[in-house]
C-alpha cells in the first residue's frame, strides 16, 4: 500500500483533468467503474443489484446478508416498487445499518432530527414496503452505542453477501472519515482493519453537511458518529458504492478511480478488494478543473 499519508497535488490535479466522458473503461483505473445518466438510473440500477442478490438467495433457500446506507436517497423509492411488484420476500433478510449520528456527548439524536438515520430508513427504506414482505424487526441491526458489541459479533458469525454505500467529501466509506487529527495519523492499513467505533466527526465533514442540509449552519450538524469499521464494509463478498450528490463528491472519485490506497482517501481501499465497483452519475463525475483547461493550479 502507498506509503504517503496523502495524495500528491501534482498527480490529482492530472486526475481531475480527465473528461468526465473519459473515465469509464480508462486504462488507468484502479477499481471496476461505471457511470450512469443520472439520479434516476441509478436509482433504478441500485434497486435491482440488491434485488437480485436477495432473490438469488431466496431461490436457494439462503438468507441475505447486507451493508445497507441511509443514503443516497435515489434508490429507495425504485426498490420498493420492485420488491411490491415482483411479491420479493424481504424476510429472509439481514440488514446491518452502517452508521448514525450522534450528539456532542455522543448521544443518539432526537428521533425527527435530519441526520436521524433511523428515522429515515424506517420511513423511507422499510415504510413504503407491503407489510408481508418486509425485513422482520430482529433482523434489522442499529448501530448504537449500547449495540455495538452485538452487531460486531453479528457480522462475524456468517459471511455477508453485499455491501451498498456511498461516500463523503474525503472519500469516507461509511463513517470512515480521514483522520484530521493533529496528533494521531492512522496509516491505510491501520484504516483497512477499523472497526466499530464511535468518533469525532472531521471539521470538513461538519462544513460539507452544513452546507448540503442547513443553508451552512454547522451548528445544526451532528458532530460525532458511530460506524461500522472499513473491516466489516469490505468483508462482504461483494461491495458496490454510488453517488450522485455531484460537486461534493467529484474528487472523492478521482482519487478514488486512479490513486493507490492513501489515508487521505479511504475509499481507495476498494481497490483491495475482489469484488468492488464505484458507479457515479455523470454531474458526479465531471470535474470543474477538466472543464477549465486555462485555469494554472500549480
Amino acid at each position: 500500500m502507498q506509503a504517503s499519508h496523502y495524495v500528491d497535488p501534482k498527480q490529482l490535479l492530472q486526475w481531475c483533468k480527465i473528461p468526465a466522458d473519459d473515465l469509464p473503461g480508462h486504462p488507468a483505473l484502479k477499481v471496476p467503474y461505471r457511470q450512469v445518466a443520472d439520479s434516476q438510473a441509478m436509482g433504478q440500477l441500485m434497486a435491482e443489484e440488491l434485488a437480485e442478490v436477495i432473490e438469488d438467495n431466496n431461490r436457494k433457500a439462503l438468507p441475505t446478508r447486507a451493508i445497507i446506507p441511509c443514503g443516497p436517497s435515489c434508490w429507495y423509492r425504485p426498490f420498493a416498487d420492485l420488491v411490491n411488484s415482483r411479491s420479493l420476500s424481504l424476510r429472509n433478510l439481514h440488514v446491518f445499518h452502517m452508521d448514525e449520528c450522534l450528539d456532542w456527548q455522543g448521544q443518539l439524536l432526537p428521533r425527527n432530527h435530519p441526520y436521524n438515520f433511523r428515522t429515515f430508513m424506517e420511513k423511507h427504506f422499510y415504510g413504503d414496503i407491503l407489510p408481508d414482505l418486509r425485513v422482520p424487526d430482529e433482523q434489522r441491526y442499529w448501530l448504537t452505542p449500547n449495540t455495538m458489541t452485538q452487531v460486531r459479533e453479528r457480522i462475524a458469525a456468517a459471511p455477508l453477501d453485499i455491501t451498498v454505500g456511498g461516500w463523503g467529501q474525503d472519500g469516507h466509506i461509511a463513517y470512515n472519515q480521514a483522520k484530521r487529527h493533529p496528533f494521531h495519523h492512522p496509516t491505510i492499513a491501520e484504516m483497512a482493519e477499523s472497526t466499530i467505533r464511535i468518533q469525532e466527526n472531521n471539521l470538513d465533514t461538519v462544513i460539507a453537511l452544513a452546507h448540503r442540509t442547513f443553508g451552512a449552519a454547522y451548528q445544526f450538524v451532528p458532530p460525532m458518529s458511530i460506524t461500522l469499521g472499513v473491516r466489516e464494509c469490505l468483508s462482504a463478498k461483494r461491495v458496490r458504492v454510488y453517488s450522485d450528490t455531484g460537486a461534493w463528491k467529484q474528487t472523492a472519485l478521482r482519487v478514488a478511480l486512479f490513486s493507490e490506497p492513501v489515508a487521505e482517501y479511504p475509499l481507495t481501499l476498494l481497490q483491495t478488494h475482489p469484488d468492488a465497483r464505484i458507479t457515479a452519475t455523470r454531474d458526479t463525475a465531471r470535474h470543474p478543473v477538466s472543464e477549465n483547461p486555462e485555469w494554472e493550479l500549480l
